[in-house]
């Protein structure tokens, strides 16, 4: 995102970060938002997406028309080579690959990030990580052991379209903030509010 416009303003973030704050008031559990470009880069998508393009041009050709053997050859290649040009296009590439690949990218890239950034080392693994891809259009919540053992993964499905739906339509800002919130409602109820000690960041974590 370098070059760009941030995914989200000052404003935003320290409202989210305020958001965060006030969930964990009532909660033993700790929140994390991370922002994500994207989840993967899909290179394989382009080459992919030229060669079934190539394999599939000549047979309407071939079917339909009375064009020579060369013609059709170079209309296949250069449909091919259409193609490859499409996919080297980074948000026309992640259109190419079915939506659940997508899922599974983001849903992997999550959890990844929740054991790297060490969001498993709270004292009563009661950390929640809420995770959103922008390229994707794709949120994601990995929750620590505790949580888990308490509030089932389908318990998020919701609350992950509506975060999706509200980046889709350029409200990323407040739909952190509403996501963080019911994420906190839940939590209040399952995890309340003990001895907290903050140990994990209120900031929004945005990647590149």
């Amino acid at each position: 995102m370098t070059g760009s416009r941030p995914p989200l303003s000052r404003v935003e973030r320290a409202a989210v970060a305020a958001a965060i704050a006030q969930a964990e008031s009532v909660t033993s559990g700790e929140i994390v938002v991370i922002v994500a470009a994207r989840s993967g880069l899909y290179r394989s998508a382009g080459p992919v997406f030229a060669l079934l393009m190539g394999l599939a041009a000549p047979w309407p050709l071939i079917a339909l028309t009375t064009l020579s053997a060369a013609t059709i050859a170079a209309i296949q290649a250069a449909v091919a080579l259409a193609a490859l040009l499409i996919g080297l296009d980074d948000r026309l590439r992640i259109r190419l690959v079915p939506p659940a690949i997508r899922r599974d990218r983001v849903r992997a890239a999550a959890c990844r990030e929740f054991g790297a950034r060490g969001f498993t080392g709270t004292q009563a693994r009661t950390g929640v990580l809420i995770y959103l891809a922008l390229a994707e259009h794709h949120a994601e919540i990995v929750a620590d052991d505790a949580v888990r053992a308490r509030v089932p993964d389908t318990t998020w499905t919701a609350i992950i379209g509506d975060l999706a739906a509200s980046a889709g339509r350029g409200a990323l800002g407040p739909g952190l903030v509403a996501a963080v919130a019911r994420v906190g409602t839940v939590l209040a109820v399952e995890l309340p509010a003990g001895p907290n000690r903050n140990e994990l960041p209120n900031r929004v974590i945005v990647l590149d």
